[in-house]
């Protein structure tokens, strides 16, 4: 196997790393000339979707007092895929709860800072309970128009498109690069993976455990998208002393402490992935059983027991189409 091109930088709050091996056809740019562009569409994307950004497209919506707002294709795509977490998740994976994120303090990029201690957080936690979703749904009365260029919502419901737009970047940057023969983009730990010579020769995988740093598991995959959500990437003290994560219960707003304190997903795409990763571990131990029966997955217990579920190392065909593409 030739050397692949490795490009690692930093993007939507997170390391972000390329793996791209030969052209297909000979009028594809050469892999680091396709690297940089794909940097560029990756950073591009990040600013274009931010809600820590006065200029871009998604705050614009978000302060836009209109029930109907005009919107270019990316921030549509992205709303759709939103959407489509929140329906294939029944409305735990929540994007209009940008509110209660900020009420549990995180208003501004949490980008470079120190997370808190995991331990800590556990030892301080309410009773484990499983996330519900919450009754009113906001996220149903969010809709995209294609064709008339518009998304729809009542005003004041503001959407956040964060770790569905890490699943969805992946998705589209291994679409872009379809003409290689083998690649890994990896958004912030939702991956997606494919080309054909993966097929013959997968990449392996690295679980990390979310208390030690330490690997747990290596999956070999060849094509697909693999997700890994835990507690100990973004958790901060509030201003009340409390410590706090990012990932909210829909139905209280509050922080989830549902008995896991991290997830992996695989999935035949990185968006699949990564609901299905944050489903894990928003509905704790027996819901993970459940919900990653089909893909298979690996969640990590607050008392750091790893628990496998599923055939991690099965065969996982090619790439899927991503589903909320239009």
């Amino acid at each position: 196997m030739s050397a692949e091109h490795d490009l690692t930088f930093h993007a939507m709050g997170s390391d972000i790393r390329l793996l791209i091996g030969a052209p297909l056809v000979r009028t594809a740019p050469a892999p680091p000339q396709a690297a940089q562009r794909e940097r560029a569409y990756i950073e591009d994307f990040a600013a274009r979707l931010s809600r820590f950004r006065a200029d871009s497209e998604l705050t614009a919506l978000n302060e836009d007092p209109r029930a109907e707002v005009p919107a270019p294709p990316l921030l549509r795509a992205a709303v759709r895929a939103a959407i489509w977490a929140a329906e294939r998740s029944g409305g735990l994976v929540d994007p209009t709860l940008t509110g209660e994120l900020e009420r549990a303090g995180y208003a501004r990029s949490l980008d470079g800072s120190e997370p808190a201690s995991l331990d800590e957080a556990l030892a301080a936690a309410p009773t484990r309970a499983p996330a519900r979703a919450h009754p009113a749904a906001r996220w149903r009365q969010v809709s995209v128009d294609d064709r008339h260029r518009v998304i729809r919502r009542p005003p004041g419901v503001r959407i956040d498109t964060g770790g569905t737009g890490k699943g969805l970047c992946a998705d589209a940057v291994a679409h872009r690069l379809r003409g290689y023969t083998r690649f890994v983009v990896d958004c912030g730990g939702d991956l997606a993976i494919g080309g054909v010579a993966a097929q013959f020769e997968p990449y392996e995988v690295e679980i990390e455990h979310p208390l030690t740093g330490e690997s747990i598991r290596s999956v070999a995959v060849g094509a697909g998208g693999v997700a890994t959500s835990g507690l100990n990437v973004r958790i901060w003290r509030t201003a009340d002393g409390r410590l706090a994560h990012h990932l909210l219960d829909p139905a209280t707003g509050q922080p989830v402490w549902s008995g896991l304190i991290g997830a992996t997903a695989f999935a035949p795409n990185a968006l699949d992935a990564e609901t299905l990763s944050k489903m894990a571990l928003l509905l704790g131990p027996a819901g993970a059983r459940r919900v990653l029966a089909e893909h298979g997955g690996l969640v990590v217990h607050d008392n750091g027991d790893v628990e496998e579920i599923g055939f991690l190392d099965a065969p996982r065909g090619t790439i899927a189409q991503a589903p909320w593409a239009a």
